[in-house]
């Protein structure tokens, strides 16, 4: 059997006085693809930022590549595990090529300037998300959505092992929706690398993602495949509405709020 990515044993979120997912077990393996779902401020955001050290947490109950989160530096740490984050803000004056090298930085020793293959990573990066001709762009120049695609081809030029996405759909339109997450699942599976995905998006996690966790709120989560736990029951629990699936001719399923 393959060794996960990563691994939570009885993790504890809290914020607080308030738990925010109690026990919590997982598991996200290479190739695999897992999105949390859940209402604003069920957790969803408090759990990646703890598998990065971004939160205080028993690290020792979170495993990167088989070690304790105590074992792993920040540096080390950031050539294995990429986020990106819900909301980017690009303050410093820089050009949309200086900003996607950044996600080499983790990779650089001391002193050492970027090589030919960092270069190459970069452009192929801005390459993908539709990005290149702004290379010299000045990156308040751009609007939302293209900070948000700059945002990705950094990770993909960072080429972590475990991507944390925070709503990644942020600031796209639903073409740029579809064929990022499209992207980000072939380079999932084609390098061996895993996902997590924070999303308030249920079709975007149905279509793009294997397994959930649905996180209730209260303390209390479900996880499993799709077809366990996407359930207009547990849905409707999660979310504080009436849920009902559609399916279409193609066997598709769709989950709209009544």
């Amino acid at each position: 059997m393959t060794s996960p990515i990563v691994e939570t044993r009885q993790l504890r979120l809290q914020v607080g006085d308030r738990v925010l997912c109690d026990q919590l077990n997982l598991t996200a393996a290479p190739g695999q693809r897992l999105a949390v779902l859940g209402q604003n401020g069920s957790g969803k955001t408090t759990l990646l930022h703890s598998l990065l050290k971004l939160c205080p947490v028993d690290e020792d109950r979170i495993h990167i590549n088989g070690l304790p989160l105590t074992q792993w530096s920040r540096a080390e740490l950031a050539t294995r595990v990429g986020i990106l984050f819900q909301d980017n803000h690009d303050d410093m004056p820089a050009s949309v090529h200086e900003t996607v090298m950044l996600g080499r930085l983790p990779h650089l020793r001391a002193w050492r300037w970027e090589s030919a293959d960092d270069f190459r990573l970069a452009s192929h990066a801005l390459t993908i998300v539709g990005l290149e001709h702004m290379a010299q762009r000045d990156v308040s120049s751009l609007s939302g959505g293209e900070r948000q695609r700059l945002a990705i081809a950094s990770l993909l030029t960072q080429n972590p092992s475990l991507y944390l996405l925070d709503e990644p759909s942020n600031h796209l339109d639903i073409s740029f929706q579809i064929k990022t997450l499209k992207l980000l699942t072939e380079t999932v599976q084609q390098d061996g690398s895993a996902l997590i995905m924070a999303t308030h998006d249920i079709n975007l996690a149905s279509r793009f993602c294997d397994q959930i966790l649905l996180l209730f709120g209260d303390g209390t989560y479900t996880t499993g495949s799709n077809t366990d736990v996407l359930t207009d029951d547990a849905l409707s629990r999660a979310y504080g509405c009436e849920i009902r699936h559609v399916a279409t001719e193609s066997g598709t399923f769709y989950f709209p709020a009544s």
